[in-house]
């Protein structure tokens, strides 16, 4: 398959001045500009520019390997003129140390705003490319050490102490739990014991890919009060594309639109650029008869409510 990214010069959509205007406001919790291990399209820089552009709210940068909270402070300085809030946090992969309770502390100190469980590190990422199930997910540049394999769970399948830890200062700094690529099952038990210790924010990423969430999952997921965060890479024209616009449209009713968040997962070779991503999946949104005031709500409103900004 090419590395080459996706041209961006197709056919206006006919809805053009609509998403535009529906643009304005939005938020993108999960992107993934550069630098990074991993080769990408954009950097931190210029997915800042792309935001403000379009009149973005704010903008989350997420690494598999780092804490960019600093480079989003000093972007936020140097470019204020910009309007855009600039936010990042922190995946509790191998590179952090796993569940690192120190980490996460400095994290949040700093100004965190959400902290990932593991990602590239998780037991179950790692199984889910060994049985060829994450076949397309993003390769580094360089062959990294092997991952050790990463679970929230205890010898006994019960919530880890240190992760009980990591959830209490979680909940102390009310910012977001993401559920990174632990397992369903595993999500069940991590977000159960956070709500029992004052999480109020809690989001699963891409339900449908590497977690391997059911319908049911999802209901379950969202009854323990969590929000689905769905990647728009997976919806829009790319090398990651892997589910129709029906299929979105079925995953946001089994979840509700109050409990939907989209966010573009965008930076990766052989897609379109964050904003791009946005416009493209607004646009099936429109075709798909969805109301305005509900794509804001999934765009933007509640990634709002979890980065506290009303």
């Amino acid at each position: 398959m090419s590395d080459t990214p996706v041209q961006t010069d197709r056919p206006a959509h006919p809805r053009a001045d609509e998403i535009r205007d529906l643009l304005v406001g939005a938020i993108d919790l999960h992107c993934h500009s550069g630098p990074a291990a991993m080769p990408r399209i954009l950097d931190h820089h210029d997915a800042l520019m792309d935001c403000a552009e379009a009149k973005f709210r704010a903008l989350l940068y997420k690494d598999h390997f780092y804490l960019g909270t600093a480079h989003a402070i000093m972007l936020e300085k140097l470019f204020p003129e910009t309007g855009v809030k600039l936010y990042s946090g922190l995946a509790l992969n191998n590179a952090s140390g796993g569940f690192n309770p120190h980490a996460v502390d400095h994290a949040i100190k700093l100004g965190a705003k959400i902290i990932w469980m593991p990602t590239l590190s998780a037991a179950n990422h790692i199984a889910m490319q060994a049985s060829g199930q994450a076949k397309t997910f993003p390769k580094t540049a360089q062959k990294m050490l092997d991952p050790i394999p990463l679970t929230a769970l205890d010898a006994n399948g019960k919530v880890s102490d240190p992760v009980k830890q990591i959830l209490d200062l979680i909940a102390e700094g009310d910012i977001i739990l993401a559920g990174g690529h632990l397992s369903a099952s595993e999500l069940f038990l991590v977000f159960d014991e956070a709500r029992s210790r004052g999480v109020r924010k809690m989001l699963v990423n891409h339900p449908t890919y590497i977690v391997g969430c059911s319908e049911d999952d999802i209901r379950g997921l969202v009854a323990l009060g969590a929000y689905m965060e769905h990647s728009i890479c997976m919806f829009v024209e790319g090398r990651s594309k892997k589910f129709s616009p029906e299929q979105l449209a079925r995953l946001i009713e089994v979840a509700g639109v109050d409990r939907t968040v989209l966010s573009s997962d965008l930076g990766l070779v052989g897609s379109p650029r964050p904003v791009e991503g946005f416009r493209e999946v607004v646009g099936t949104l429109l075709d798909l008869q969805v109301s305005k005031a509900d794509i804001r709500a999934m765009i933007g409103g509640h990634a709002a409510k979890l980065l506290n900004l009303d």
